[in-house]
């Protein structure tokens, strides 16, 4: 088999190799002989199993191999559902295949083939059983793109199908036509809820790509696979930042892969469909060539998940040979798909944008550009947002908005404490004016490495998310702290967000903690950073430039917390001895992060870099207890009701591996 045509089919977890081309009885991907013990007594030898296979309820399934005979009975039972057998009789059998007809409530999926001969059974193998509608559609005046969409052989209507510009819907029977000029190379469906596609590795394939013909007439069909997903999970992981340094593949595999997939099976086990959402920047731009890993190199690591990825463009994913939006924008096209797209899962309307114009200055073949970029969203995706969210005509219908760099600016307090908020995209305005008209929209963002919440707007809410790789891998690098840290304290993580209908509850998730980690508290007492004690080969003057405040010794009996998931719906108490004690909100820097990453490049000799160190953050909260050695106990409580405790002895030590 071509090893370019090798494609890793992915449904309900289970794997194929696959590679969807052709219609009709015959197999639509290359066979591989299935090893059957030589013993069995059904003599069956020979057997060739496809890695899937296109068919027509009642038509005709073939399978070649020798030792078949009339009256065998093939048992089909899929691997995604356990009740649903189906068994299906002989129609011809010659020396070298045997033919069966297609049982007529066969559904779309994945089936393990038995051979039932008597009281013997023979197991022959798996394949991708894909149930097709009739596809011979008429063309259209005006139309250069035309097709179904279909699940178990059946037109689904109502479907939105756009090529990035265009949007239409599909009719009665399944069918669409798009009067299409081609140029972002794609067509696409906005999936609809209930219902999945197959995938390539474990990116879904909602999209088929069109060639640079634009008046050839093209047929792109979908076959959708139906499933529940009302009730469902989104695992939200920005910024990767996979570029083989910094031993980040072997952090990446051994930390963040083993606590992804323990949660990921947790939820799937619990019986809710779960999906992945990257939020950008998976690769790293600058080391695309020197280090000789981009875009394809980070689609391995993606297929590891234990499920599903939808996946989203960040400035780091630009090719920096390439200068200009578009042109920079091709390698992710051409690797990943469309850079913006919509899809649904059960009742939420997720839409996925590609918000970073790539300029890259100076770049060129063989020269690493600039890099530079602005934050904004370009005109023509506006113009097909405003197109796709027409289509959701209940505007109480919650909507994710997918991004890389925020809607929103970090934000700061007001002398009362009060959190400020402004916008930090250049077109913020705009998006938010596309958005008015739903009551309940949620942006997803990363860019930031930290974690915060705004609510400027009544029916928007905005999470920036932080980062996978903390602070580039840095603090997790080996020689260095040991910890996996972000910039604002916060642990390196992802969101976890549960939907159940129209009822949608997140949090934040430290990787190598457990759920309810959602908080840390310092005794400042014991907050002294010095050169001495972290960074004996830098002079003190060069450590004090970095830790701020937490040179000089503290004796004010002050806690600090950090409550990365914050938003001002919580709640945090602290009280003493019974005593409730003041809590107030305040904008600092994580101390902890200071002598996880600057106080060892300092120590190396080296200069911290500007992106990563400590940043000032509006989730901190300051205490000042009465005593220094009293036990302190702490209750922080989200807007869902879930609470968080510790019962803080003091005098807590202050430590690189600290809790």
């Amino acid at each position: 088999m071509d090893q370019k045509r090798r494609e890793f089919i992915k449904i309900g977890g289970l794997t194929t190799l696959a590679g969807f081309s052709g219609i009709g009885f015959a197999f639509s991907s290359c066979s591989k002989e299935t090893v059957i013990d030589e013993n069995n007594k059904l003599k069956i030898t020979k057997v060739s199993i496809p890695s899937s296979m296109d068919v027509y309820a009642g038509g005709a399934l073939v399978i070649n191999g020798q030792g078949f005979e009339n009256g065998d009975v093939l048992q089909l039972d899929l691997l995604t559902d356990a009740s649903k057998k189906f068994s299906t009789s002989t129609v011809s059998v010659d020396a070298g295949s045997v033919t069966f007809s297609v049982p007529e409530e066969l559904t779309t999926g994945t089936y393990q083939l038995t051979i039932l001969r008597g009281e013997e059974r023979l197991v022959l193998g798996s394949l991708l059983l894909n149930l097709v509608a009739n596809l011979n559609i008429p063309d259209r005046e005006g139309m250069t793109v035309k097709g179904v969409v279909y699940s178990d052989g059946v037109g689904i209507p109502g479907v939105v199908v756009s090529d990035g510009f265009e949007v239409t819907v599909t009719d009665g029977e399944g069918r669409y036509y798009l009067p299409s000029e081609k140029k972002t190379g794609f067509i696409f469906i906005s999936l609809p809820g209930n219902y999945e596609v197959a995938a390539v590795g474990n990116a879904p394939q909602y999209f088929k790509r069109l060639s640079n013909n634009k008046d050839a007439v093209e047929q792109k069909d979908f076959s959708l696979i139906k499933t529940d997903n009302d009730d469902h999970v989104v695992i939200s992981m920005a910024d990767w930042h996979l570029a083989n340094r910094n031993n980040d593949l072997d952090q990446f595999t051994n930390k963040v892969l083993p606590d992804v997939n323990t949660t990921i099976d947790k939820y799937i086990a619990e019986g809710k469909k779960t999906y992945v959402l990257t939020l950008g920047d998976m690769t790293w731009d600058l080391y695309w060539y020197s280090n000789n890993f981009g875009l394809n190199d980070y689609i391995p690591y993606m297929n590891q998940l234990n499920t599903q990825v939808f996946n989203l463009m960040g400035n780091h994913d630009n090719d920096p040979y390439k200068q200009g939006d578009w042109e920079a924008e091709n390698a992710y096209r051409d690797v990943l798909g469309p850079t913006y797209y919509s899809f649904n899962l059960g009742q939420v309307h997720y839409v996925v944008l590609d918000d970073v114009e790539y300029l890259n200055s100076g770049g060129a073949e063989g020269t690493v550009g600039n890099r530079n970029y602005n934050e904004r969203i370009s005109n023509d995706q506006i113009e097909w947002l405003k197109k796709d969210l027409a289509t959701v005509t209940d505007k109480s219908t919650p909507v994710v908005v997918a991004m890389h760099t925020p809607l929103y600016k970090n934000p700061t307090l007001d002398e009362s404490g009060n959190q400020v908020d402004q916008l930090d995209l250049a077109n913020g305005g705009t998006l938010v004016d596309c958005l008015k008209e739903f009551t309940n929209v949620h942006v997803l963002s990363g860019h930031t490495h930290i974690n915060y919440t705004v609510e400027k707007e009544a029916n928007i809410m905005e999470h920036n998310t932080a980062a996978i790789c903390a602070t580039w891998w840095w603090t997790g690098r080996n020689g260095y702290a040991g910890n996996h840290i972000c910039k604002d304290g916060s642990p390196g993580g992802y969101g976890i967000w549960q939907i159940k209908g129209r009822d949608l509850q997140w949090h934040y998730k430290g990787i190598g903690y457990q759920d309810d980690y959602q908080f840390r508290t310092y005794d400042m007492n014991n907050v002294h950073i010095t050169a001495a004690a972290f960074a004996p080969n830098a002079s003190e003057e060069a450590m004090a430039a970095f830790s701020g405040r937490y040179s000089s010794q503290n004796a004010n009996n002050e806690v600090l917390l950090n409550v990365w998931g914050y938003d001002p719906h919580w709640k945090i108490e602290v009280s003493e001895n019974g005593n409730p004690l003041e809590v107030k909100r305040i904008r600092d820097k994580d101390p902890l992060h200071i002598i996880s990453y600057e106080a060892f490049r300092l120590n190396a000799g080296a200069n911290p870099t500007g992106a990563f160190i400590t940043g000032e953050t509006a989730h901190l909260f300051s205490v000042n207890a009465v005593a220094p050695d009293t036990t302190l106990s702490v209750k922080v409580t989200d807007r869902f009701g879930n609470v968080f405790t510790e019962e803080m002895a003091r005098p807590k030590a202050f430590s690189l591996d600290m809790k």
